[in-house]
């Protein structure tokens, strides 16, 4: 797969291009290369990514960050089995817990919410830091609202986490999954608190928690763009059906008047035709008089020549005497 230009493979972190030190200079660079690529597009275009993690799971299989990388890319297309199989080669080299979440999000995924939540209670999430313990948090949510259980769900976010007042990078998306889950409680009065909150923390637009909030207030957002090309094609429309209504009044006519000359055009069509037959009739008459005029001169010549040969005849028949 084609690389862009600028990329170099330089732009990787500086672990995983430690890790990479194993392999060959020339294979190092393509992998990395191959690895930015799947970071460039992973979120715009999660199928160009996850062909660049196959090259580069092809080229070196044996490399956590490889295995690692495999497994997102295949965790944004939806493929949850082959995330998670990827997920768990990686965490074998590597001894390390910070993908237990995202490897319990793809039990969800594959739709054993159960599963998710044994993951939840398991020891490897002491092991993972604040953020880590965080998605964890979110993901046994998930799990239980996938069960039914809404209310448990809601319980599972209420943390210290939630209740700070300092932003961290996972407090928008906490406060979203509390606000949404209360959402689906009608529990509106406290959504909407919550979905300000997230709004507050979310400074990089990272969820859609402003539209939802504008949902809950009753504000519809208009494409300006879309109304602008409606009125356009309603004056064109007018304009059309002006034009067909000019061109209707130049003409003088009436249907009963094209009828007629029609009918007309048909009578004189019809008077020509006979007016060919009769001539080409006369015509025949012409030749066949001619005909008869031919065999008769023929007929002449031919009585001329009887004659003619014998007199002949009688001539020799005199010069023989």
């Amino acid at each position: 797969m084609p690389i862009d230009e600028d990329v170099t493979g330089d732009e990787i972190d500086k672990d995983v291009r430690q890790e990479l030190q194993s392999l060959p200079k020339t294979l190092a660079e393509d992998v990395a290369r191959n690895l930015v690529m799947v970071a460039r597009l992973i979120d715009e275009d999660p199928e160009g990514a996850y062909g660049y993690s196959k090259v580069a799971l092809r080229l070196a299989s044996r490399v956590a960050a490889v295995r690692e990388a495999a497994g997102f890319a295949a965790y944004a297309n939806q493929k949850f089995s082959e995330a998670l199989a990827e997920f768990r080669a990686a965490r074998r080299m590597t001894g390390q817990a910070e993908l237990w979440p995202v490897m319990a999000d793809c039990e969800r995924g594959l739709g054993r919410p159960e599963k998710a939540l044994e993951m939840a209670g398991a020891p490897e999430v002491q092991r993972l830091d604040k953020a880590g313990q965080v998605e964890m948090r979110l993901v046994a949510a998930g799990a239980r609202r996938d069960m039914g259980q809404l209310d448990a769900a809601i319980v599972t976010l209420q943390s210290p986490e939630l209740a700070s007042n300092s932003v961290q990078p996972w407090t928008a998306r906490l406060r979203y999954a509390y606000a949404d889950a209360l959402l689906a409680a009608d529990r509106d009065g406290e959504a909407r608190e919550w979905f300000a909150k997230a709004v507050e923390a979310d400074r990089d637009g990272s969820t859609d928690a402003s539209d939802r909030l504008a949902e809950l207030d009753g504000v519809e957002f208009v494409d300006a763009l879309s109304e602008d090309r409606a009125e356009a094609k309603s004056e064109a429309d007018e304009e059309k059906a002006e034009r067909v209504e000019d061109t209707e009044d130049e003409v003088p006519a009436s249907d009963e008047d094209d009828e007629a000359d029609v009918a007309d055009e048909a009578d004189d069509d019809d008077e020509d035709e006979e007016d060919e037959d009769l001539a080409d009739d006369l015509d025949d008459l012409d030749d066949n008089d001619d005909l008869d005029e031919d065999t008769d001169a023929d007929e002449a010549d031919a009585d001329k020549d009887a004659k003619d040969a014998k007199d002949v005849n009688d001539a020799k028949d005199v010069n023989d005497a």
